[in-house]
């Protein structure tokens, strides 16, 4: 795995999709060095399809694996034929490792409970009076379930978490990450840093002024300050969160060293990350901008996985225009409706192949160097291993 800029290209240069390097999939996943793979990319391209994916097909080639999902609609779980999944890594039945490997592969499955991993935190870094203050508090209880950016600092967190279980125990050699659903594939790069930022901000600072004292600090400047707040805010939501950075105070550092050396762990060289999009438009534009921002932080780049691409029927050998043709020639000279609506149906279906292949192709030509894998797009919903293992064979490729 390589660290290489992106080169700009002209739209007239735009090579052929088929023609950019392959993923190889299995070197990344049989390569021992590697002991993360973070899946990434916009909401709803199926990347939790894809970690799952990956981590069975690793596990089966007999590497021990967790596969940690931040998914709401829980598809992981029963695709891996678990009940539930909640914040503890849980062993997945029915994952079949090859005779030929001498260890044998194990899979581990967990979905990221925000709250929990929250307060393990505070319960690991407070002592438990402190902790059970801050537990308490309405402010805390707010910001650890619903504060925009809590849910991808908390998936850091864990990654983190999962990474020195592994390296004390030996439980794993592969964490495969499955992404926050966020509007912006960056959200998972930029809120751990929002977060630990709010967390030591100046507003918080000034809110915890009263509480460290000394008086000389209650001016009447800050007396203006606190009551604009309390009339926004109100007196008590104000009481709620002093108290709550009064107790929260001694954490504050310890947010911030961690974020950093999560951060520090994704650009190690055992970390890949997988880009995932559609092939569309808006899709392929998260992932250049994801591509792009992993070269500028200087984090370990796999390749790119077009998940539910399209592909023209087999045996076709006319093209759009000739098929729409033909549908209206049979429909101006004879009565063949059945005929005519198979054509324009195979006139749209060859369209919007050639519609993906362009995105596809200014995807390339921007950033010819990156890896890519297409996975075409299967006629059901994967719900189980099995349609997992289909997907992993279409990762690996022919």
């Amino acid at each position: 795995m390589t660290r290489q800029s992106n080169p700009r290209v002209g739209p007239l240069a735009s090579p052929d999709p088929h023609d950019v390097p392959a993923l190889d999939v299995d070197a990344l996943l049989g390569d021992r060095s590697t002991q993360i793979i973070v899946c990434c990319g916009s909401g709803g391209v199926g990347k939790t399809t894809t970690a799952a994916a990956l981590a069975l097909r690793a596990a089966e080639q007999g590497r021990k694996v967790v596969v940690l999902t931040i998914d709401p609609a829980r598809r992981l779980a029963q695709s891996m034929g678990i009940e539930a999944l909640d914040n503890v890594p849980r062993p997945v039945p029915g994952v079949s490792t090859s005779s030929t490997d001498q260890g044998g592969g194990s899979l581990d499955a967990m979905m990221l409970d925000m709250k929990r991993t929250f307060d393990e935190v505070v319960e690991s870094q407070a002592s438990p009076e402190k902790a059970q203050q801050i537990l308490q508090n309405p402010f805390y209880i707010a910001l650890s379930s619903s504060f925009a950016g809590t849910q991808e600092y908390m998936a850091m967190e864990k990654l983190g978490q999962l990474h020195q279980d592994a390296r004390r125990t030996g439980r794993w050699d592969l964490i495969v990450v499955d992404t926050p659903p966020s509007r912006s594939a960056l959200d998972f790069l930029d809120a751990p840093e929002r977060l630990s930022s709010f967390l030591d901000g100046r507003f918080i600072r000034i809110l915890l002024a009263p509480a460290k004292g000394p008086a000389r600090l209650m001016t009447a400047g800050f007396s203006i300050v606190t009551n604009a707040v309390t009339k926004i805010i109100g007196a008590q939501v104000l009481r709620d969160m002093q108290t709550f950075v009064a107790a929260f105070d001694t954490l504050f550092g310890g947010f911030r060293q961690r974020a950093q050396k999560t951060f520090e762990l994704l650009q190690a060289d055992g970390t890949a990350f997988v880009v995932v999009a559609a092939p569309e438009p808006d899709a392929l534009r998260e992932a250049a901008y994801f591509v792009e921002r992993l070269t500028e932080e200087d984090m370990p780049l796999a390749g790119l996985v077009v998940n539910r691409a399209s592909l023209a029927p087999e045996g076709a050998t006319l093209s759009a225009e000739q098929a729409l043709a033909a549908a209206e020639r049979l429909e101006e000279s004879a009565p063949a409706p059945v005929t005519a609506g198979l054509l324009r149906l195979l006139a749209e279906r060859l369209q919007l192949v050639r519609r993906e292949l362009h995105v596809r192709s200014r995807f390339s030509a921007a950033h010819p160097e990156v890896a890519t894998a297409v996975v075409p797009a299967l006629a059901t919903d994967v719900h189980d291993l099995d349609g997992l293992r289909q997907v992993g064979d279409l990762l690996a490729g022919p």
